[in-house]
């Protein structure tokens, strides 16, 4: 509601307000939705904002993707080549937090995922598909020892990969735990 009111707010005016820009900033102030400027207004949607607070992510919408098969020749393998959709790369490079299962895939190598499931029902054991699992890479060497199926929340800066079959789809660049 403050975006909106934020909009009908004439930046011309800032110097000299008019009667209306007075009225729109009022209102914005009684909703209690006051930020600052830039906080509000960004002109790359892929750019975080500086001092945006994390924005919260839900595994629905990163269910915007579609997989194809293409077959790798070095592997003589099929694999699913994923295409995002537009609310999926409307995440790319943002800073966000998500909840999820803790699931170490190879602690000696510091690899760990965020899963949508608990183990028994995660990627990794066919029972659901990759756009349910998110790779944390930490800023450093893994913060702590993490137990399979915990239920955490982590954020970082969202990235996504097309291309490199040897990573996950999703990977969250400078995990941390996070408290909403």
């Amino acid at each position: 509601m403050g975006l909106v009111m934020i909009s009908a707010v004439d930046f011309s005016s800032f110097c000299h307000p008019s009667e209306a820009s007075e009225a729109a900033a009022a209102a914005v102030r009684r909703t209690g939705e006051t930020r600052h400027l830039a906080e509000v207004v960004s002109t790359d949607v892929h750019s975080p904002v500086l001092g945006a607070a994390p924005k919260a992510i839900t595994w629905q919408q990163l269910e915007d993707v579609d997989f194809k098969d293409v077959y790798v020749e070095e592997l003589d393998a099929y694999y699913w080549k994923p295409t995002f959709g537009e609310q999926v790369e409307a995440l790319r490079g943002q800073e966000v937090y998500l909840t999820g299962y803790i699931i170490p895939v190879d602690v000696d190598e510091d690899f760990y995922v965020l899963s949508r499931f608990p183990f028994a029902n995660c990627f990794f054991c066919g029972g659901a598909g990759p756009e349910s699992v998110v790779d944390l890479r930490w800023p450093g060497e893994t913060p702590r020892s993490y137990a399979t199926d915990e239920r955490l929340t982590f954020k970082g800066t969202f990235r996504l990969n097309a291309d490199d079959i040897y990573q996950m789809n999703y990977i969250l660049d400078g995990a941390v735990e996070h408290t909403p």
